[in-house]
């Protein structure tokens, strides 16, 4: 009884514990051992050799914790090629950065140089648990940070094997892992970090930025959104409407922060729509999908639980036109679709986060915009499919969101020479490739001198001439210069 309690006390991370972890973090990082371009090749590397050598173990966790198909779950490849991309371009990434200086300074040279801020707190989701773990903790090894990462207990399997794995490969006085829930979440966030990037919902992201407030650090916060997709009538519709399931049903079963959130299309051309959906759903997932073993299932009760009350509301139930099977015991939901919900309905005002896709209909494709706007928020994402140049543009220069596609949905993501992040409500800050390494870096700005030509005009006893000139020098214009200079010569 005594060792039992002995073991529960141990098992306890409160705020104290909290302290010691960031403390020891932060003595490592003062030794400039993480800052060194040697030590962040060594953990990229360890962390190439952790994912290769436990794949299986990997798939299985997937398996566990989501019911995730084999296929879905090679997006972690997708962590590989950000470790081989940062092990490429690091040395580069590293290197200051020159910057143009003026006549006020003339002569001198200047130029940024890329510092890791130091110890940082990275707070990962559940729906894509390795992914959204370890690429941020990719960015910050990059940078020469020292790491907390704090998986999502809500993926259990995969959050005790993340930090196995770490502690296995990566320097553990340079990086930890803490698992736990809201407690162990609350300890870590009341510390002084010196960023947090938080991947999430806007709920927690709030309490995430009222803490890191006190503190005065900065956020990256990965949100989500109503991700909508505008599907125009002159348009491959097979093509569109199998890259609308991928991004939807085939990423985690619509449990996705990027997923489409909801169709709008015209009355004309939404039967034809459903229609196809009905056939490429029938195709990919067979007639009853419930069965498949190529969808995920919904990631607990609760959430199933929301799902449903979303299905069943009065005015949105008789709207499905195609699924709506459910298994609670399971926590399986099949994909289904809904024609013309009302947009007052629950289902339209918040994220689904789910496998439930409703077709709003307009009476002209442009009048989409309108109703995206009219959702009041900026999503993480938003798709168009059409061949319409004009419409294109317009969709471009109007919808503000993280991102945005065109004739695709999600694909996006893989892309490390974008930036990945949201706008407003849907987030703020982004990540990967570069973008990943200077969301762990600060930009510091550096200007070299000699003793050689030195202003007297910076000196009292100040004149209208002096005045004159240093306007002149100021604003950078060689005439104001020269005129002023022979003003004060005939002066």
């Amino acid at each position: 009884m005594l060792m039992e309690n002995k073991a529960e006390n141990k098992a306890v991370f409160d705020a104290e514990s909290a302290k010691e972890v960031v403390k020891e973090l932060r003595d490592s990082f003062v030794t400039g051992k993480t800052k060194s371009h040697r030590w962040r090749v060594t953990q990229l590397k360890a962390m190439l050799k952790m994912l290769d050598e436990n794949e299986p173990q990997i798939v299985a966790a997937l398996r566990d914790d989501l019911s995730k198909p084999e296929f879905e779950s090679s997006l972690y490849e997708m962590l590989k090629n950000s470790c081989r991309l940062a092990l490429k371009e690091m040395n580069h990434w590293m290197m200051p950065e020159k910057a143009k200086t003026s006549l006020t300074t003339f002569p001198s040279s200047a130029e940024i140089v890329s510092e890791p801020l130091g110890v940082v707190l990275v707070i990962s989701a559940w729906n894509y648990p390795f992914l959204l773990s370890l690429d941020p903790v990719v960015g910050a090894i990059s940078a020469g940070n020292a790491i907390v990462l704090k998986p999502s207990e809500m993926a259990p399997a995969s959050s005790s094997l993340i930090a196995k794995l770490v502690a296995d490969y990566l320097d553990s006085s340079c990086i930890k892992v803490v698992e736990g829930a809201v407690p162990e979440t609350s300890a870590l966030l009341e510390q002084k970090w010196d960023k947090i990037l938080y991947t999430g919902n806007g709920r927690v992201a709030r309490i995430v930025m009222a803490a890191a407030a006190k503190h005065l650090t900065p956020v990256v916060l990965e949100l989500g959104g109503k991700s909508p997709v505008i599907v125009d009538s002159n348009i491959n519709l097979k093509v569109a409407t199998r890259r609308i399931i991928a991004g939807k049903w085939g990423c985690n079963n619509g449990q996705a922060c990027i997923s489409p959130d909801y169709i709008i299309t015209t009355k004309d051309y939404a039967t034809k729509l459903v229609d196809s959906f009905k056939c490429e759903l029938e195709r990919f997932y067979g007639k009853d999908p419930l069965e498949s073993k190529d969808l995920s299932r919904i990631v607990n009760s609760n959430h199933f639980d929301r799902l449903s009350k979303l299905m069943d509301e009065e005015k949105v139930s008789s709207k499905i036109v195609h699924g709506g099977q459910r298994n609670e015991k399971n926590l399986q939901i099949a994909p289904t679709i809904f024609l013309d919900v009302p947009v007052n309905s629950l289902i339209m005002k918040e994220e689904i986060f789910g496998p439930l896709l409703p077709i709003i209909t307009v009476d002209k494709v442009e009048q989409s915009f309108d109703l995206i706007h009219s959702s009041g928020g900026k999503p993480l994402a938003a798709y168009l499919f059409t061949n319409n140049k004009k419409l294109k543009r317009k969709f471009v220069e109007t919808v503000s969101a993280g991102g945005l596609v065109v004739n695709d949905t999600a694909v996006h993501l893989a892309i490390h020479s974008l930036p990945f992040g949201g706008v407003g409500e849907s987030g703020m800050g982004s990540y990967h490739g570069k973008f990943s390494f200077d969301a762990f870096s600060h930009k510091k700005a550096v200007l070299y001198r000699g003793f050689a030509g030195d202003a007297f005009l910076r000196y009292p006893p100040y004149t209208p001439g002096k005045l004159t000139l240093l306007q002149a020098l100021l604003s950078g214009s060689i005439v104001g210069i020269i005129r002023a200079l022979l003003g004060w010569f005939w002066a």
